[in-house]
Formats: C-alpha cells, sequence, structure tokens
C-alpha cells in the first residue's frame, strides 16, 4: 500500500483549518454549498481510506496466512496488521456516530411533524416559548409558536416567516445533515459542520433581507428573536445560533459572490479523490498479488 491511502485522513487538516474562515464575508449561499460538498468528499474519503486499511486485515484468514511460510509465494505485507485493526476500530466508531446522530435528527423530524396538521403549510403551536423551525419533509412546513408571535411585531413577523421558508425552499436541513454525517465519520470535519450551520442561517437571512427590502429590519428581527429564544431543537443545526455575528453582518451591504476565495475547496476536493484513486489503484494491485 502507497502512502496515498493515509493521505485523505491527513488532508482533512486543511478543512480543518479553513471551515471557520469561510463564513467570513462572501456569498454565504456558495460558501454553505461548495463547504457541504467538500465535506461530503472528504467524509467519504476518509470512509474509503479507513476501509481499505482494515481490508489488509484480510491477510490474516486461513487461505492467505498458510502462505506467510511457503517456500517460494510470498505474499505482500501491505500494512502492520495494529495499523489495520485500528482502522477497523475507527471505522466501526464513525458508523456508530453516524447511526446515533442520524436516529437523533430523523426523531427530531417526527417529533416536531407530530406537534400539529399544517395549513396553508404552517402550523402554529399554542406555546409560550418562543420559538420557529422549517420542519423539513415532503412537503416541509413552518412550525412557530404564540410565543414568538407575541414577541415580533408585524414587520418582524415578516422576516421571520421569509427566514424560515427559506431554510424549506434551499434544504438546508439537507446540507446540515450531509456536514454532520462528514464529521460523524471524521471527527477533523467537525469545524466544517458549525460553518455550515452558520452558513445556511446567514443564507436564509440574506434571502429574508431581499424579500421584505430592508436589512436594519431583518437584523432587528434576528436579534429580537435570539434575545427571547432557546434553541429548543438543536438537533437540527438550524437554530439561529451566532445572533451577533448574523446582525453585524445584515448591518453590512449585501455580500458579493467572491468565487476566488473557495479555490482552495476545489482544490482539496480534487485532492480527496486523486489519493482515492491511487490507493485504490494499489489495492486492487495488492489483491490480485494475494489472489
Amino acid at each position: 500500500m502507497t502512502v496515498a491511502v493515509y493521505l485523505p485522513l491527513l488532508l482533512a487538516l486543511p478543512l480543518f483549518w479553513a471551515a471557520p474562515r469561510l463564513t467570513r464575508g462572501g456569498s454565504p449561499a456558495l460558501a454553505a454549498r461548495a463547504l457541504t460538498a467538500v465535506a461530503a468528499v472528504a467524509g467519504f474519503a476518509t470512509v474509503w481510506s479507513l476501509g481499505l486499511l482494515a481490508l489488509t486485515l484480510l491477510d490474516d484468514v486461513p487461505p492467505l496466512r498458510t502462505l506467510d511460510n511457503h517456500p517460494v509465494l510470498e505474499p505482500p505485507e501491505p500494512v502492520p496488521g495494529p495499523i489495520a485493526l485500528v482502522a477497523a476500530l475507527l471505522l466501526l466508531g464513525g458508523a456508530a456516530r453516524l447511526a446515533v446522530d442520524l436516529h437523533r435528527r430523523l426523531g427530531t423530524v417526527r417529533r416536531l411533524r407530530a406537534v400539529g396538521r399544517p395549513r396553508a403549510g404552517l402550523v402554529v403551536a399554542d406555546l409560550p416559548a418562543p420559538m420557529a423551525v422549517a420542519v423539513p419533509g415532503r412537503p416541509g412546513h413552518l412550525l412557530v409558536t404564540t410565543g414568538i408571535l407575541r414577541l415580533l411585531g408585524p414587520r418582524e413577523r415578516r422576516v421571520l416567516f421569509a427566514h424560515e421558508r427559506a431554510h424549506l425552499r434551499h434544504r438546508h436541513s439537507a446540507l446540515v445533515m450531509v456536514a454532520a454525517a462528514a464529521a460523524a465519520v471524521n471527527p477533523l470535519l467537525a469545524p466544517a459542520r458549525e460553518a455550515v450551520g452558520y452558513l445556511v442561517e446567514r443564507w436564509a437571512d440574506e434571502d429574508a433581507a431581499a424579500e421584505v427590502g430592508d436589512r436594519d429590519l431583518t437584523a432587528q428581527a434576528v436579534a429580537r428573536a435570539a434575545l427571547g429564544t432557546v434553541p429548543t431543537w438543536p438537533a437540527l443545526g438550524i437554530d439561529g445560533g451566532v445572533a451577533v455575528r448574523r446582525v453585524r453582518a445584515l448591518a453590512e451591504p449585501a455580500p458579493s459572490p467572491r468565487r476566488g476565495r473557495l479555490a482552495g475547496l476545489v482544490v482539496l476536493a480534487v485532492a480527496f479523490t486523486a489519493t482515492m484513486a491511487v490507493a485504490t489503484i494499489a489495492f486492487v494491485g495488492l489483491a490480485r498479488a494475494w489472489l
């Protein structure tokens, strides 16, 4: 096996460093999509790399193990056994974290959908706790409480509904879920998961500001809602956190795309793909030697 099989694990380090920086300026929509895509590639590459390393344990199964002392045939030793064993354990740990995360998220969605039957895409729950959330599904709908409606004025409610509709329209819950899945299989991708969660909130803020035509009003609604709410459903990853940064961003002009700042993500995606290809070719050669 070549060193390429280890590189996908190491290439997550630049993403660990870069993800928080991608939340500063530029189009949040573009950054959220790009970061989610690269996190997904990085997560898949991690599973692929660990899987190839774990599969080298097959050289200890009886048919191949009997060849270790053969006077003529000498199958290649791929990687040290302890490394392959650690890779297998890491793979199992990632699978367990992924299963727990998916179970928690899907359970939260089921509970949200059980609150009430939507009318015209909206459920108003008679609860004092201020809360508003976009409930994904087919079809998705908005869930708001009477507490949040009392907290906000009529114009601020327009911002609230525009913000939550943006979450549904752009399927932000899917982006957050993909980033969370990548972080589950590779904890080094946790900053990417947090960055995507923040970026989709900024994306929805920008959509709301464009819809109501007033950035100051949008910032005011975000600040008032943040002061009065508690993240009741953090499992969805769309809870309106980091409100101060969001309000400050809304105080500035609408962001421009600035695609150049995402060039590093493209390079990382290509690097992940290339290292997976090289590692796979090396493993196929190893398998042929075994067989």
